[in-house]
């Protein structure tokens, strides 16, 4: 099997980081109902700030994940919203969470067991 070269190697680390981050995941996930505006965002989400919320959401929008429509009105509405690329992405992500939480108490266990063998060693 050819090893990849490295700069590739390098795109698809620094991309599946941000689609792994706990906040893109919440993001990605939430608009995949249809767009909301940043207070219907935030308030779906909960635990997350508005500075971390504004980072995540500029950072999906430079990737193409997301797209922000800024409606001029009083006051200025914007939206956000999920690309063709960010619902290419939503699936995996969902596929990925529903994993987890199947596997959760199997994943506990093991860590129970993993934490107990190292305080006997």
């Amino acid at each position: 099997m050819p090893v990849p070269d490295q700069p590739s190697c390098e795109a698809v680390n620094d991309l599946l980081s941000r689609v792994g981050d706990k906040w893109t995941v919440r993001v990605v996930m939430s608009l995949t109902g249809g767009a909301l505006r940043f207070s219907e965002l935030k308030r779906g989400i909960g635990s997350i700030s508005q500075r971390m919320l504004t980072r995540t959401l500029r950072a999906l929008e430079r990737d193409g994940i997301v797209s922000r429509t800024v409606t001029p009105s009083v006051p200025v509405r914007v939206d956000y919203a999920l690309t063709p690329l960010g619902e290419s992405v939503a699936k995996p992500i969902a596929h990925l969470g529903n994993w987890a939480i199947a596997n959760q108490a199997e994943t506990l266990r093991a860590r129970a067991a993993y934490d107990r063998a190292q305080d006997v060693g």
